[in-house]
């Protein structure tokens, strides 16, 4: 059964992201709200948890989960970011964007994409996923929860405890999140590609 912490938008009570933390560092699957969408995440380097949520999301290991950072130079270490990609870094971030690129040594192989060895990333202008990252001072990896045969999000957390109660460990209600998911920009190769057209503004990068 799993937890349900209702968490004030904008002042997140403390005692409660401490909670949830150490949830995430015991093993456990966190439905998160973010700036676009509600996400699965759980610990990076817990290879169990990654596991389930891929199996909860029915998902295999070439689908790109997605690093949540607290900042750019905490994706600096997770990915190879040139000048080039770091100017359009830092003009969305952080925002409803996901972006592709080269993963470096610090991401376990079995999280990147197995042929291209890249990484999704981002940083979430969310104060509740911030200040879960900032008590964890690590990254996050997570997926949109959007479940097995699903068109859309699952935006409402009392829907989400309906669903997956038996599933995860906690869920975070702090209101309803958008229905859009973010926007997926590959860096990875020498031309910015749009995967896919969510809630951030694609304009900005040529699209």
């Amino acid at each position: 059964m799993s937890q349900f912490f209702q968490i004030h938008p904008d002042n997140p009570q403390l005692r409660l992201i401490k909670q949830a933390a150490q949830i995430i560092q015991e093993g456990g699957i966190v439905a998160l709200p973010t700036d676009s969408c509600y996400a699965l995440v759980c610990q990076l380097d817990n290879k169990d948890a990654v596991e389930r949520l891929r199996r909860i999301r029915a998902i295999d290991d070439k689908h790109h989960l997605t690093l949540l950072c607290r900042d750019l130079s905490e994706i600096a270490l997770y990915a190879k970011v040139d000048n080039r990609q770091y100017r359009m870094l830092k003009a969305a971030t952080p925002g409803p964007y996901t972006f592709i690129l080269e993963a470096t040594k610090e991401v376990p192989r079995r999280l990147s994409h197995p042929s291209r060895k890249t990484i999704g990333l981002r940083v979430p202008e969310n104060v509740i996923a911030h200040a879960l990252l900032e008590e964890l001072a690590a990254p996050l990896i997570g997926a949109t929860l959007i479940l097995p045969g699903a068109d859309q999000p699952l935006t409402d957390a009392a829907d989400i405890r309906d669903a997956l109660e038996r599933q995860i460990e906690l869920v975070i209600d702090s209101g309803p999140c958008s229905l859009e998911p973010t926007t997926v920009i590959d860096l990875s190769s020498d031309q910015p590609a749009l995967i896919r057209q969510g809630r951030g503004l694609a304009q900005a990068f040529g699209f």
